[in-house]
Parts: C-alpha cells; sequence; structure tokens
C-alpha cells in the first residue's frame, strides 16, 4: 500500500485531477490506506479476474474493500454491473459516488447502446461502458451515443465512454465529442490508455473543446507519432480551436468512413497508406499525382484534396547541404515515401535508381516515374547519395543494409526514431555526412500546417515541440 500512495502522489503531481486506484494489483488490499494522505479526489476500484482485473479472491473481500473505501470518503468507488453485490454498493448513498463499469474485451460482442441502458438503470452517478474495438469505425457508435446524451440529465447521471485498444487511443483524447465526464490516462495501464504527459502536452487534452475542428495522422502502428506534438503545438500558439489525433487504422477504407463521419478537417497520411489513400481523395495535385501517393488530406468545400508535401519536406534540408543536379542517389525502397522522394531529386536533376529488396516493386516505381531499378543493396561506389525509406520492423531495429560499405557522401534515413538509426551510427562510422529523418519530417509538417491553416508555424515551433515529445517518450534530458 506503501507503494500504491507512492504512484497514487505522483499521478496527482503530473496534472491528475482525480486519480483511480487499483487495490485488485496488491497483495495485502487495504481500502482506509489507499485514501490516507491523499492529494486529490480519488476513485477506489478493485476489479475481479473475470472482468479483466487481478483480483482472484472471495466476492464478500471486494465488496467489504469497496464499502471501506466509501465510509473512509473516497470520491468514487468502481464496481461491475456484474457484480453480485453492485446493489449493495448503490444502496449505500443511493448511487451518489458510485461508478458501474462494464468491459467487453471482444470486439464486436456487445451492442453498446443496450448495454449503456442497463448501465444507466442502476442510478449510479457515473456509467462506464469499455469496449474493445479492431478498427476506427468501430468507435463511431460511441461518438454517436455520446452527442445524443445529455451530460446535463435531470438526475445527474453522467457516463464513460471507451473504446479499448490501439485503434480506440483517439476516444481517450476526444472526452469532449463522447460527453464523457473525464478521461483516463496511465502508462502501460489499459490498451489503447497514454500517459498523463502525453495526453496533456502532445495532444493539449484540456484545450479540446467540443466544437474544436478535427485533423489527424493515420497509420499503423501509429503510437510513436511526433506529428501530435507538432501541430497540436501550432493549433495551441496560433490560438486555432482544433485538435490532433492519431489513428491507428485497420485499412484506407477504415480510415476514410471514420474520417468523413467525423468530419475531419485534415490528416497526414504515415505508411502504409501513402499510396492507397491516394484513390480515396475527390481530388489530387499535379505534384501528388506526379508522385502515385499523398501524404496530406485537406477537406475544402464538402471534398477531400490529396496534397504531397513530402517532396519539399525531402529535398529541402539535402539542398542545403549540396548541389543536387547530376548527384547519383540510391534510394531504398519503393513505398510512398521512396516515391516522393524520387520525384523531388529528379525535378533537381538527379540521376536516381531505386533498390528494393523486392524486385518486381522496384522495377514497377522505376518504370512509372522514369528512372532505373537497382540492385538491393546497391554496389559500393554507384552512390554519392543513399536515402533508406524503408522502416524499422518490430523488434531490435538494424540498418537495411547492414553487410554494405558505405562510401558515398552522405546518408539520408527519414526513419526518425531512434534518432540516431542503426544506419546512420553505420555511415557515420564510415566516414559519410548524415541527416536524420527528423529533418524531413519537421519540413513536411510545416508545410501541412500551412495548408490547413494558411499560415506557416513561427520558426523552431515544430522543432522544439518534436524534440520534447521526443525526450518524453525515451526518458532523454536534452
Amino acid at each position: 500500500m506503501e507503494d500504491v500512495r507512492r504512484s497514487r502522489d505522483a499521478a496527482a503531481s503530473a496534472g491528475a485531477d482525480l486519480v483511480e486506484v487499483r487495490l485488485d494489483g496488491v497483495d495485502r488490499p487495504d481500502a482506509a490506506a489507499a485514501l490516507a494522505g491523499r492529494p486529490c479526489p480519488m476513485i477506489v476500484t478493485c476489479r475481479p479476474a473475470w472482468e479483466g482485473g487481478a483480483f482472484d479472491g472471495p466476492e464478500d473481500v471486494r465488496r467489504r474493500l469497496l464499502l471501506d473505501a466509501m465510509a473512509g470518503g473516497a470520491e468514487f468507488v468502481d464496481v461491475e454491473l456484474r457484480a453480485g453485490f453492485v446493489a449493495d454498493i448503490l444502496s449505500v448513498q443511493q448511487g451518489r459516488g458510485v461508478i458501474v463499469s462494464s468491459h467487453h474485451f471482444d470486439p464486436g460482442a456487445v451492442d453498446v447502446a443496450e448495454q449503456l441502458w442497463m448501465l444507466r438503470a442502476t442510478g449510479a452517478e457515473v456509467v462506464k461502458l469499455a469496449v474493445a474495438v479492431d478498427a476506427l469505425v468501430d468507435t463511431l457508435p460511441l461518438f454517436e451515443l455520446g452527442a445524443g446524451s445529455d451530460r446535463d440529465r435531470a438526475d445527474g447521471q453522467s457516463h464513460l465512454l471507451i473504446a479499448m485498444g490501439p485503434r480506440g487511443a483517439h476516444t481517450r483524447v476526444l472526452a469532449e465529442r463522447l460527453r464523457n465526464r473525464w478521461t483516463y490516462a496511465g502508462e502501460a495501464i489499459a490498451p489503447g490508455q497514454m500517459p498523463a504527459s502525453q495526453l496533456l502536452e502532445e495532444f493539449t487534452f484540456r484545450r479540446l473543446g467540443l466544437d474544436a475542428d478535427l485533423f489527424g495522422v493515420v497509420g499503423s502502428p501509429i503510437a510513436h507519432s511526433l506529428s501530435p506534438a507538432m501541430h497540436n503545438a501550432g493549433f495551441a500558439q496560433a490560438a486555432i480551436n482544433a485538435g490532433y489525433i492519431a489513428l491507428d487504422a485497420r485499412d484506407a477504407a477504415d480510415f476514410v468512413s471514420f474520417a468523413r463521419a467525423m468530419n475531419m478537417r485534415g490528416a497526414s497520411i504515415t505508411a502504409p497508406f501513402k499510396v492507397d489513400l491516394l484513390t480515396h481523395a475527390d481530388e489530387c495535385d499535379p505534384l501528388a499525382r506526379e508522385v502515385g501517393a499523398i501524404n496530406t488530406l485537406h477537406m475544402r468545400n464538402g471534398q477531400w484534396t490529396g496534397r504531397n508535401t513530402d517532396v519539399d519536406g525531402f529535398v529541402s534540408p539535402l539542398a542545403e547541404r549540396m548541389q543536387l543536379r547530376d548527384l547519383r542517389v540510391a534510394v531504398l525502397g519503393a513505398g510512398g515515401a521512396a516515391r516522393a522522394a524520387i520525384v523531388g531529386l529528379k525535378h533537381a536533376g538527379a540521376h536516381v535508381q531505386v533498390c528494393a529488396r523486392r524486385t518486381g516493386q522496384a522495377g514497377t516505381v522505376a518504370a512509372a516515374l522514369g528512372i532505373e531499378a537497382g540492385a538491393f543493396p546497391p554496389a559500393p561506389g554507384s552512390w554519392d547519395v543513399l536515402v533508406n525509406t524503408i522502416p524499422h520492423t518490430a523488434g531490435a531495429p538494424q540498418s537495411p543494409v547492414p553487410d554494405s560499405r558505405l562510401d558515398g557522401r552522405l546518408v539520408f534515413d527519414l526513419t526518425y526514431a531512434p534518432e540516431v538509426t542503426p544506419l546512420i551510427a553505420q555511415a557515420r562510422a564510415a566516414g559519410c555526412d548524415t541527416i536524420g529523418g527528423i529533418e524531413m519530417l519537421i519540413r513536411q509538417a510545416e508545410r501541412q500546417f500551412e495548408l490547413w491553416t494558411g499560415a506557416a508555424p513561427p520558426p523552431g515551433l515544430f522543432r522544439a515541440a518534436a524534440d520534447a515529445a521526443r525526450a518524453r517518450n525515451t526518458g532523454a534530458t536534452s
């Protein structure tokens, strides 16, 4: 319980308005000890194993712990709808200070409207419905329920609607749109939940009103993205009523259905959707069509316009280092980012070859863009600049060309996490100059922001936001 109190106080210091203490993870749970010296309001929960928790003891012990918490002055206790003693907890204060919750860990296993009705019928002050999802569109019924609910009900009852899992993480950020009483944050506590620092600083949670315009980044996976930190910093600095979220889509169609239903105003697109989403845009500018991929969507007059800011984002930092005309460049990979790099280099007069592990894919891109397909890995002496567009695989990252001799002038790795990638480290050891992916990320994001808002962010703002987010995510201090 001493460890629990330390964690409780740390959460309060991190900005929590309300701290939930879980007694089910403690070997000798004690409600009075959990409440002792609390610095802010508290929820006391003792979740049973049969509803995703860790408590596997007698139900009467759980009942007594929650009753003790109420007697000790806990602002809220959380009890499951299926608990056999839920009526006992509700009767103590006629439902005041009680959260009645229902958790469903199999996607699509419950009718959310019916389940919410059952929860409301208990008369609890707060009702909580948490459902697992495996697609963005699976969260739309929760937003429909929230929009159809009156947060200022005559009986004082409020709700919490939460989608669990990576594809439900945005419901933690968009609590206001769901008309939720509050939202939950915590590090590695529940699937789809994020640390309070990320929610407050990267997603600027406290400034997201019900009428805020909605932007976001779509990819899979996407939790690592620095884009929310940059764009939300831009919106906050310009006092624009808008929020930017991260969306882990099942496929391109999943994102399109979700984005249109949510009336999103714009989106950044990352792997693996840069090519697929081109065909879902109502119109695209000539550069995006030449690239054959988009990284930006902008809603204008009810239509999605596709753009590609990756081209400028890639070329600008490279052109500041060297003359690109007649430069020999080998591009690793054949996805949307590779296409943008190739088009930018061609326009600048460079000689480009595309090198991919799948020779057929390299040949397709080469034929479409009018360049050569080279061997993978490219032979030593065949390039002045090596550009890597291949993302890291899950697990321990490694260079895409670990056994190659790097003898060119410069290596540009578009991967931006970690800051010094294995390829960057390999290139530096070989005496090559290097450019990290953060350079392109910032440049293309600044251009996106300008397209959406009509004004570029202040110089240095996006870099500072990205650096701060990376420091939080890695524990770095620089």
